[in-house]
């Protein structure tokens, strides 16, 4: 009998470990499915066609108004998410502007910006200079003074290890002679250039250089390796109804989808720009898929660069928002 018993109970604890592994599998199934959709999930995520860099001109406001330390530019960037810089030569007055843009003045950028660059981790990419000379001028003598000025900023963005320098093509209104004009400044400076492995970029940027067929002509014409163009989404403005006054509006606009088009093949970085947003985050003058569509169609695969100069959101939320649209514009 007790050996029965024991056989019996046996069987028993045999069944229900049986049983309990039966449902041991059947729950540790349907976890194992749960995981699977959860990995499922992450691979749904695929990550932009381009990489992100923040223009500096984004926070032009806490630098000029609120006394920001430009030299702080690298961490701000690192801490909202980026990781390349776009530099803007006239946010350094002190040290460059009121040093007259010594040898010295520029010495102390270049090692303050890469000392800086390198503590957060973060990839120099180009910088913009401003108010260095107008470049597509008629005066011969201007012209080439203006061509010389960008060379100090060609050699920092050598020793900063930037791929650019974007420059302004500001000069005569009328269309034959302005080209010109640029094509012999562009030439000129590319040359110089070329031999510290930098490019020159043209954004467009007002006047002539927004309208997309006459500077991709120029591209065409100059036709350097090391000379290409920074498409901005946004600056598309040929001839505004008050040359002193921004505010007062656009009096003739170039068609931003057919200008980006017309300059994607000779892009050498693209500008983002936004202003204000609607409830559901989506910029209210430029359509960013569609935008975005043209830069992948061109094969543009490098850096994006958000440049927010909106007024309803603070220069920090307006970065996140535009970082935040071109993500969910590339899905």
């Amino acid at each position: 009998m007790k050996r029965r018993n024991l056989i019996r109970s046996g069987v028993q604890v045999c069944i229900a470990v049986l049983f309990m592994g039966t449902v041991a599998c059947k729950e540790t199934k349907k976890t194992n499915i749960k995981n699977v959709d959860m990995v499922q999930d992450s691979t749904d995520v695929v990550a932009p066609f381009f990489k992100l860099s923040l223009a500096q001109w984004s926070i032009h406001k806490m630098i000029n108004d609120d006394g920001v330390d430009p030299y702080t530019f690298a961490e701000k960037a690192k801490t909202w998410g980026f990781t390349g810089l776009e530099y803007v030569s006239q946010l350094y007055p002190s040290d460059l502007k009121d040093g007259e843009y010594s040898e010295e003045a520029m010495t102390a950028f270049v090692e303050k910006s890469n000392a800086e660059a390198k503590k957060h981790g973060m990839a120099n990419v180009l910088i913009m200079i401003d108010g260095q000379g107008s470049l597509g001028v008629s005066d011969t003598k201007e012209r080439d003074e203006a061509v010389e000025r960008h060379y100090k900023w060609v050699d920092a963005a050598a020793a900063m290890g930037c791929h650019a320098i974007r420059v302004n093509l500001r000069g005569s209104e009328e269309p034959e002679e302005w080209k010109k004009n640029s094509v012999d400044a562009l030439t000129k400076l590319s040359t110089y250039a070329k031999d510290k492995n930098v490019n020159v970029i043209v954004e467009n940027h007002g006047g002539l250089s927004s309208n997309g067929a006459m500077l991709a002509e120029v591209m065409t014409i100059v036709n350097m390796d090391n000379c290409g163009t920074l498409p901005d989404f946004g600056n598309f403005c040929i001839k505004r109804k008050d040359p002193n006054d921004h505010a007062a509006g656009c009096a003739e606009e170039y068609d931003i989808y057919k200008g980006v088009t017309e300059l994607m093949p000779h892009a050498k970085a693209v500008s983002a720009k936004s202003g204000d947003f609607d409830k559901d985050g989506n910029e209210t003058r430029i359509d960013y898929v569609k935008m975005l569509q043209i830069v992948k169609d061109a094969g543009y695969t490098s850096f994006i660069g958000v440049e927010y100069e909106g007024s309803d959101l603070s220069e920090e939320e307006g970065i996140l928002a535009t970082k935040e649209l071109l993500l969910k514009a590339a899905r």
